[in-house]
């Protein structure tokens, strides 16, 4: 009986806190702590993200012998945010953002620990394993952007999704510049060169899950759902219109995203390699990785806003204009110009960038309270499944061709952007 009351005193609280956070002028106040928030953690999630990006196949050629296989470390990354998506989209649904992402971030930590051990002790499979839980840190990076949006006005939504990612690009940039520094750092202490990068996603990763798990009180998703259930309670007629949401948005905001994320990750992938070949150094590749990293995020201010002024579909649009520019220009431009490499792959991602945020903001745009969290962790699947896709083709298309075949498909599939807009204006009217 004691413990019953207890527990009964505690949901009292908390439900009594939530119900503060609900008056009016506190939306709009909690909104901008848990960005805040979402910022601080990102600093941490964008260093511990670069990690796999840089050097996760340059590692498995190493280890492997071969560069045919080049492309599994990026298939399992995304095959491993596939799952952590799934299941992050459950558990926030059930229990709120901040259960969701600090549970996806350390999962994420703990797999790069497992990727040094494998490469300190050399074995293959305990390898795999190690990226494809790594993958959680990857999934949560991006399930992050959607923090900002739970309690966001709708003409806030892509702004807010543009600041959560715009914070990514400091650790995101500063990890893939700090390959020299961690390489040493990794064989001073006896681990392999390539494994060093791991370090600091190992420590990254963690500290981004601390900063949820510990900071992020109320939860925005659950002071979400509280004031959508007042307001269903005040306008029940609606609820129906509600609940349904909007199938046919949610259809385009995740053929966008699928799109951009196939194309991104396939070129993205082998870019280290084509470059190692034509004699740039790790440095070098560092660079290049880094300016792509850095717009595939840093742009994302100036681009939500963009996206909520001019709006979703002319967006998704300018981003497989993008794209192609990028796909051409990393087919047809010299292969030891750093130059042209540089701007090749920062088209890359501002594309990138352009896509998922008008996909993103459809996706929110098209679900209810009741379904919300759900729903993005099944379109980040498809996402993460995409980019395994990606990842897995680019390895074999450059092994039996070139880096300029795939580079020139990335470019040419952007293309379908444009009749998936065309159909989206057709269903609409």
């Amino acid at each position: 009986m004691h413990i019953q009351a207890r527990t009964k005193e505690h949901q009292e609280s908390k439900t009594g806190k939530l119900q503060e956070w609900t008056a009016p002028g506190k939306q709009q106040q909690l909104y901008k702590r848990t960005l805040a928030i979402v910022i601080l953690s990102q600093l941490f999630g964008g260093a511990g993200l670069a990690a796999g990006v840089t050097v996760g196949a340059l590692l498995a050629q190493d280890m492997l012998g071969t560069e045919r296989y080049a492309g599994i470390p990026a298939a399992l990354i995304t095959l491993g945010s596939a799952l952590a998506s799934f299941l992050m989209g459950r558990l926030t649904q059930r229990f709120g953002r901040r259960s969701g992402l600090a549970a996806g971030f350390l999962a994420g930590g703990i797999g790069a620990i497992g990727i040094i051990t494998a490469a300190v002790a050399g074995s293959i499979p305990l390898l795999y394993f190690a990226l494809f839980i790594y993958g959680a840190g990857t999934a949560t990076n991006l399930q992050a952007r959607y923090a900002g949006t739970d309690l966001a006005k709708p003409k806030q939504r892509a702004t807010a999704i543009s600041i959560a990612m715009v914070s990514t690009t400091f650790g995101a940039v500063a990890g893939p510049n700090l390959i020299g520094v961690m390489g040493n750092y990794a064989e001073s202490i006896g681990v392999p060169r390539l494994a060093g990068p791991f370090i600091l996603a190992a420590g990254a990763f963690t500290i981004a899950g601390l900063i949820i798990l510990v900071l992020l009180r109320p939860d925005p998703f659950l002071v979400a759902s509280r004031i959508a259930e007042a307001q269903a309670a005040a306008n029940p007629s609606q609820n129906g219109k509600t609940q349904a949401g909007n199938r046919q948005g949610i259809k385009l905001g995740a053929a966008i995203m699928i799109l951009t994320q196939i194309i991104m990750v396939a070129i993205m992938t082998m870019t280290p390699i084509h470059m190692t070949h034509h004699g740039h150094g790790l440095n070098e590749v560092g660079i290049v990785i880094g300016i792509h990293v850095g717009a595939m995020y840093l742009p994302s201010l100036f681009t939500g806003m963009l996206i909520d002024r001019i709006g979703r579909i002319k967006m998704a649009c300018a981003s497989g204009v993008v794209l192609l520019a990028s796909g051409l220009l990393a087919a047809f431009g010299p292969a030891d110009s750093m130059l042209s490499l540089i701007t090749a792959l920062a088209l890359l991602g501002l594309g990138w960038n352009l896509g998922l945020i008008s996909g993103t903001a459809l996706i929110v745009d098209s679900t209810s309270q009741a379904t919300r969290a759900k729903t993005q962790g099944t379109v980040d699947v498809l996402i993460a499944l995409a980019g395994a896709s990606g990842g897995v083709l680019s390895g074999m298309i450059v092994a039996q061709s070139s880096y300029a075949t795939l580079a020139l498909a990335g470019g040419l599939l952007s293309l379908l952007l444009i009749p998936v807009m065309f159909w989206s204006s057709r269903s609409s009217k």
